[in-house]
């Protein structure tokens, strides 16, 4: 029976490209001259970290970050901004978390929304991914091409068409 998976991944290297580029855009930027700013990534806990002087320079550092996503071909829906704190002295720090996998809640509304099409697919839930399984092809790509409309708040990604 033909299949396929959603899952919601963040290629690596990509991202590692992205936060190097956007590094080094904002180390060469003029209203960054002179200032204690630092983006670090931190791949094993999906984590990226911004300190800077005010929460303006930070605002320019997201859009930074984003355009040079783009660019890299990663969508910045994967990005969760959470607020910033007030490091030592007039310092703000930004931990922006990288989401990966799609969590029960998400996998549920997908899956009702696969429901609601009334193709004569099935969807199952595996850890943190979808598997749909249905008898045409022509479903299983109906399917994708209303997924891909439809905003879930994180970038879908379907691999595994067998």
């Amino acid at each position: 029976m033909p299949s396929f998976d959603i899952v919601s991944k963040v290629d690596g290297q990509l991202l590692d490209n992205a936060v190097n580029n956007a590094r080094k855009e904002i180390v060469n930027r003029y209203d960054f001259h002179g200032s204690d700013t630092s983006l670090e990534l931190d791949k094993k806990a999906n984590l990226i970290t911004v300190v800077t002087e005010n929460e303006m320079r930070l605002k320019a550092i997201q859009d930074v970050l984003i355009a040079r996503m783009l660019k890299q071909h990663l969508d910045p829906q994967s990005l969760d901004f959470g607020k910033e704190q007030y490091a030592s002295g007039n310092m703000v720090r930004k931990e922006i978390k990288i989401k990966e996998g799609i969590d029960k809640e998400m996998a549920k509304k997908i899956n009702t929304r696969i429901k609601d099409m009334k193709l004569k697919v099935q969807g199952s839930i595996m850890d943190d991914q979808l598997r749909v399984q249905g008898k045409k092809i022509d479903d299983l790509q109906a399917v994708i091409s209303l997924l891909r409309q439809e905003d879930f708040g994180q970038p879908l990604q379907f691999i595994n068409m067998r």
